[in-house]
């Protein structure tokens, strides 16, 4: 075979494509919606239940596509609306969903035995905002060095942040896993 030649495709191969592309949604669309009647939302009417072929034509007319959105209820509930926008407006939807589930995350600041008190002071302003927006504060110090032969130097410095901190209250005082000295901030109410 020449590698200029192009391969016909079997026959039947789009179709295998496109109902591959049916399977892939999540929402049926005008002609495969089967109820007798359907409940229509959208279109800036109010929700009238109609029977699902003046609803495909009424969809059909304002050129634009008639989801099936509830088939559980009693009639099922579907929307006039462009598919492509409703599947926008529900991503847009599950983010806002997200962003504010989030809220309360743990957020780690790691500071070093030997932080200048300027630096420690501007890593407290950032942990009162995170404390402040609702979030816990991790504070993490790691002993490197010879630093390990003085451990009480790294619990010092994490109660001085706590002091500098006045959105947050310690959950638990500084505890030291291994060579790393741990404190949690919880926001104040």
């Amino acid at each position: 075979m020449l590698p200029w030649r192009k391969v016909k495709a079997p026959p039947g191969h789009r179709k295998k494509i496109s109902r591959m592309r049916k399977k892939q949604r999540r929402h049926k669309l005008g002609y495969e919606i089967t109820h007798t009647s359907v409940r229509v939302v959208g279109s800036g009417a109010e929700p009238t239940v109609m029977s699902t072929n003046e609803a495909r034509d009424l969809a059909r007319r304002q050129g634009m596509d008639l989801i099936l959105i509830n088939e559980a209820a009693d009639p099922p509930v579907a929307r006039i609306e462009e598919y492509s926008r409703f599947l926008y407006n529900l991503e847009k939807q599950e983010k806002i969903r997200k962003k504010s589930s989030q809220k309360g995350e743990v957020r780690e600041i790691q500071l070093s035995a030997h932080i200048a008190d300027n630096d420690l002071a501007t890593k407290a302003k950032k942990a009162n905002e995170l404390l402040a927006g609702g979030d816990k504060v991790k504070c993490s110090l790691a002993l490197r060095g010879r630093q390990k032969s003085m451990p009480a130097q790294g619990e010092l410095v994490l109660l001085r942040f706590a002091e500098l901190c006045e959105n947050g209250s310690p959950e638990f005082m500084p505890k030291l896993e291994g060579f790393r000295w741990l404190m949690m901030l919880r926001p104040k109410k």
